[in-house]
């Protein structure tokens, strides 16, 4: 691979003063002397990305990210790591390294920062712009938070034991980087997410000759990204994606609708700098698209020779003359383009000629989403664009070839494949194996393990608390795994509530939902047997819960004999 570091290309005045380089530290470990290592999420998932790093009585953090639900996750609107081990060791934190401004490495910060002490947090210019958008939107005040703008080649300090050499990786948003960690037992390289682009939309390629240098002076271990661990070769250019989109927008008559992840900040551009050549006015819709848009263009991040418009502004434009950049990339229910396909829009509707293109890839378990969305827009007679039948969307993930470029250079001694499921953490690590300088030993992580990390040996080392959250409109953590299997046993199977009046005139009231079209005679037999049950009990003079009891279970037993099905059954028993 061509490497193009950045010294090679002249420099501009700088814009702010830089921090001193701190020297590499003279600690020493002592014998036996460990690092820590604890993923707290991202391991053997894509998603909720977070890693602590302990030398001694000192700890700094990596990422912080969220992770979207699964289609069994019901209700779940996100989903973010448990943080126990960190609050339980808070005195103990220096410092927060963020890596890039992906949602699944910032998107929990507004949950995790105010339980954690304020220490500085580092990051490039970007991904600190994003991060404080979400702090505002949370209504946390951003002067209570020490943010340290980086750049993409610094050398920073945390504590007296970690030194952090920075160095640029290509990936789907600017600003992205991984670290050299410098400690008393060894150096550390964590690759953050990378592809080795060579052509990436804004000429920053990844800075390879600092890892090769850090490589020939002897590494440790090896943190890098496996999430392509399973697929061969290289993966494509941003730059081969924005020549597909130009001819896609060049050749389109009508209306033109794009989606992609509102963080792809280099789609986005590809897609502007395609619909300006083509004569056409940019509008953004959707918040979170909105929201990104809205904070890169402030901070330089896109070339544009127009501004971006609103749905309002263009749409008594000619067809020809319209682009649109919506949320829905996911084919999430409430995002725009979902709203689009289904008529639901307040502002527009997809009409026959107009051309839509998906600029992404379903995350794994959204592929039935998106493809409802797909074939609803075919319905209306759209033109419909989408991977793989169309180059309109590439991977920000380094696949065989790049992987090893990466394993060659730095030839370390130990290997974490990070950033992956369990079949792609294993395919990285059988990868590794076939290069001429396998790693002495390859360890794959899990959420939780602790892993200990000598100048001599890595291995598991016990667990710690861990796990996940549950995000549910306002309420995090009050959602449990009990109450999703109570909401995937309703979704399935439906519920039968029976209310129950204890009087001198006692009433049973039976409501069915998501059960079956049951009619009155089923209803009716469920209604008797409820009655029964309470004028016995008023006559006994039962207590309320025995009463219930002999609602519940001869309904159960009965529904269950003449349906075949097992609702869930609420019997609700008050006095009147």
């Amino acid at each position: 691979m061509t490497n193009n570091p950045s010294s090679s290309r002249p420099q501009g005045p700088r814009r702010r003063q830089m921090r001193p380089r701190p020297k590499v530290p003279l600690i020493l470990g002592k014998p036996g002397a460990a690092v820590e290592i604890v993923f707290l999420g991202g391991a053997g998932e894509i998603g909720k990305n977070i890693t602590a790093i302990r030398y001694a009585d000192e700890m700094f953090i990596i990422d912080g990210g969220l992770a979207f639900p699964s289609a069994q996750m019901l209700g779940v609107d996100i989903v973010i790591p448990r943080i126990d081990y960190l609050v339980q060791h808070k005195d103990l934190i220096r410092g927060w390294v963020l890596t890039h401004g992906h949602e699944d490495h910032i998107g929990a910060l507004p949950y995790l920062f105010p339980q954690l002490p304020r220490v500085p947090v580092y990051g490039a210019k970007l991904t600190l712009g994003l991060v404080k958008g979400k702090l505002e939107e949370f209504g946390l005040p951003l002067a209570d938070y020490n943010f340290k703008e980086v750049s993409l080649d610094e050398r920073i300090s945390i504590g007296r034991y970690f030194q952090l050499d920075l160095f640029r990786m290509t990936h789907s948003i600017p600003d992205n980087f991984g670290m050299i960690i410098h400690t008393p037992i060894g150096r550390i390289v964590h690759t953050g997410d990378f592809k080795l682009d060579e052509r990436p939309i804004d000429g920053q390629t990844s800075h390879l000759e600092k890892i090769a240098e850090a490589g020939e002076q002897g590494i440790l271990c090896l943190i890098a990204d496996s999430t392509n661990g399973e697929r061969p070769g290289i993966t494509p250019s941003e730059t081969e994606v924005a020549e597909e989109l130009d001819r896609v927008i060049g050749a389109a008559k009508g209306r033109i609708f794009v989606t992609t992840f509102a963080s792809h900040i280099h789609r986005i551009q590809s897609v502007v700098t395609a619909g300006e050549k083509y004569g056409r006015k940019i509008a953004v819709d959707g918040r979170s698209m909105l929201k990104h848009t809205r904070i890169a263009l402030e901070l330089g991040y896109f070339r544009q020779k127009d501004r971006f418009y609103t749905l309002d502004e263009i749409k008594d434009l000619p067809d020809e003359q319209i682009l649109v950049i919506t949320t829905g990339s996911q084919g999430q229910p409430e995002a725009v383009l979902a709203r689009l396909a289904a008529g639901a829009h307040s502002k527009m509707s997809i009409k026959e000629g107009d051309t839509v293109i998906l600029s992404s890839s379903p995350i794994p378990g959204n592929e039935e989403a998106v493809n409802t969305v797909i074939n609803r827009l075919y319905a209306l007679g759209a033109y419909v664009f989408y991977p793989p039948r169309y180059r309109v969307h590439a991977s920000g993930h380094a696949s065989h070839e790049e992987i090893k470029t990466v394993l060659n250079l730095t030839r370390p001694r130990f290997l974490l494949p990070w950033h992956g499921e369990i079949r792609q953490q294993i395919n990285f690590k059988w990868l590794a194996q076939s290069v001429p300088h396998p790693p002495e030993k390859i360890l794959i992580p899990e959420n939780g393990r602790l892993i200990k990390l000598t100048a001599d040996n890595i291995e598991f080392d016990g667990t710690v608390p861990h796990g996940q959250l549950y995000v549910d409109g306002l309420g995090v953590g009050d959602i449990t795994d009990e109450i999703l299997e109570d909401r995937k046993h309703m979704a399935a199977e439906g519920v039968v509530v029976i209310t129950a009046l204890v009087s001198r005139d006692p009433l049973v009231e039976v409501i069915s939902k998501g059960f079956v079209k049951a009619g009155e005679r089923l209803l009716g037999e469920v209604r008797k047997m409820a009655s029964e049950a309470l004028y016995k009990g008023v006559r006994e003079k039962k207590r309320l819960e025995e009463i219930r009891d002999d609602i519940y279970y001869p309904v159960k037993k009965f529904i269950a004999k003449n349906t075949g099905r097992n609702p869930v059954i609420l019997p609700i028993v008050i006095e009147g």
